[in-house]
């Protein structure tokens, strides 16, 4: 199911030119209706259903309904993001809560290298990096590089 915004919820971010859910959308589903100021999902039917604009909605006005095989039939999933976890909360048809939480960076804020550690451009084309090479690209030998 596609992501949806609970209108009682949404204050387009505090009427910023661009909400948090426009910005991370990968799609670019998201827009923020001016007159409303409130965000919605332009087209349903092409939402990848990537929770990306769930997790990061500061006022939790969006949501996705889960498949079963993640939240059984009738159960709602809300995440509550902070720096360096995530928290999702199932609530079952019940009423009964279920709380899961999970770092979200593998390293301190701030901290990733560009680059992943690599030396990227300093290495040789014969190094056993590209040791596959050119047979697998199914060329003779490496095009020089101009």
């Amino acid at each position: 199911m596609p992501s949806y915004v609970i209108p009682d919820k949404c204050d387009g971010c505090k009427a910023l030119d661009k909400t948090a859910c426009q910005h991370i959308c990968p799609n670019d589903l998201m827009v923020l209706n001016k007159d409303l100021m409130k965000a919605y999902n332009r087209a349903p039917e092409m939402c990848w259903e990537c929770y990306s604009c769930v997790k990061i909605c500061p006022t939790q006005a969006i949501e996705v309904r889960g498949y079963a095989d993640f939240v059984p039939m009738g159960a709602s999933v809300t995440p509550l993001r902070s720096s360096d976890s995530i928290m999702w909360t199932v609530k079952f048809r019940n009423g009964t809560l279920k709380r899961f939480k999970f770092p979200i960076r593998t390293t301190p804020e701030g901290t990733a290298v560009p680059n992943g550690g690599f030396n990227e451009g300093k290495g040789d084309l014969k190094s056993h990096e590209l040791y596959t090479e050119p047979e697998s690209c199914g060329m003779a030998n490496i095009p020089p590089v101009k």
